[in-house]
């Protein structure tokens, strides 16, 4: 079974991936979390995808593909099956670094519950079954992987994504690898009666903002909705708000580019994820699009 939701989208296409280098990714992450199909994703946005390269064949291959012709977008797919070697991809991403290649790493995470269930459904062995329990082996693996997961210049949580939304936040994390400095931003807009997300750097909460729930003709409909619109963006505190938090956002978004993040997860959330946060999270990708800042908004809870 696959390890996400299937749901049928057309998605961008390769061409509509910048122009110029190869484009270097490599995935990884917890077992259950989606690798096989993010795999899947990357090939049909042009992807040449390898399953399982020794980590101590990455600059070599890395170096390979700088030079070919044929090899534009490459991605490189590991996991924990071959644990005696993933412990040296720490030190093969230095090598690459001091090579100067640019690369990414995306990092697949899920909760446990979700993890434990999507097992439960495919009855895959965990490749630590030998610690005990699935839950045993899901810790166990979170505590290896710890490491790579902090060098990680994105984590995606498949928790709660469709196959389409996976496509989708995949095509915006991996644009824009090139040597050329440049931030990418992530807003996900959620409700905190599901949990925060498990990829978010910055996580802001938005709950004290005049709840358009309460509203009949406003309850049924999103934080994209004209009305909501209207609604939210017409009160005091609301716009006092969005002028602090956007001033204080220009401010911070440089400072994570100058530490060397290339790609930053900021999650906004309200009760249910379906007006306050919805609204606050497209005004602030509208505020930074304008500063030409890569800008991507995924609405996690708006339909539950």
């Amino acid at each position: 079974m696959d390890p996400l939701p299937a749901e049928s989208a057309s998605i961008a296409s390769a061409d509509a991936l910048p122009a110029g280098g190869v484009h270097f990714v490599i995935v990884t992450g917890l077992s259950g979390a989606g690798k096989s199909q993010a795999a899947k994703c990357l090939e049909d946005l042009g992807y040449f995808c390898v399953d399982n390269l020794p980590p101590s064949l990455i600059p070599k291959f890395a170096e390979l593909c700088s030079v070919s012709r044929n090899l534009r977008n490459v991605a490189v797919v590991l996991d924990i099956r071959g644990e005696e070697i993933f412990g040296h991809l720490l030190e093969n991403l230095r090598v690459l670094d001091r090579d100067r290649i640019p690369y990414r790493v995306l990092f697949l995470d899920a909760s446990d519950a979700v993890l434990v269930r999507r097992y439960s459904e495919s009855r895959r062995k965990h490749p630590l079954a030998d610690r005990g329990r699935i839950s045993d082996s899901i810790v166990a693996e979170r505590e290896e992987l710890k490491p790579i997961r902090d060098a990680a210049d994105v984590i995606v949580d498949t928790s709660t994504l469709t196959l389409t939304a996976l496509k989708d936040k995949l095509a915006h994390a991996v644009t824009g690898i090139s040597a050329e400095r440049a931030l990418s931003v992530s807003i996900v807009a959620f409700g905190f009666k599901y949990g925060v997300p498990l990829d978010a750097d910055l996580v802001f909460d938005v709950r004290f903002l005049p709840n358009p729930n309460y509203v009949p003709d406003l309850q049924p409909l999103t934080g994209e909705h004209p009305a909501v619109i209207e609604f939210l963006s017409r009160t005091s505190e609301v716009q006092a708000f969005q002028r602090e938090f956007h001033r204080f956002l220009d401010f911070l978004l440089p400072q994570f580019l100058a530490e060397g993040k290339s790609h930053l997860t900021i999650a906004i959330g309200c009760t249910g994820g379906r007006h306050r946060s919805v609204y606050i999270a497209h005004q602030l990708a509208r505020h930074l699009q304008a500063r030409r800042v890569k800008a991507f908004v995924e609405n996690r809870d708006s339909q539950r």
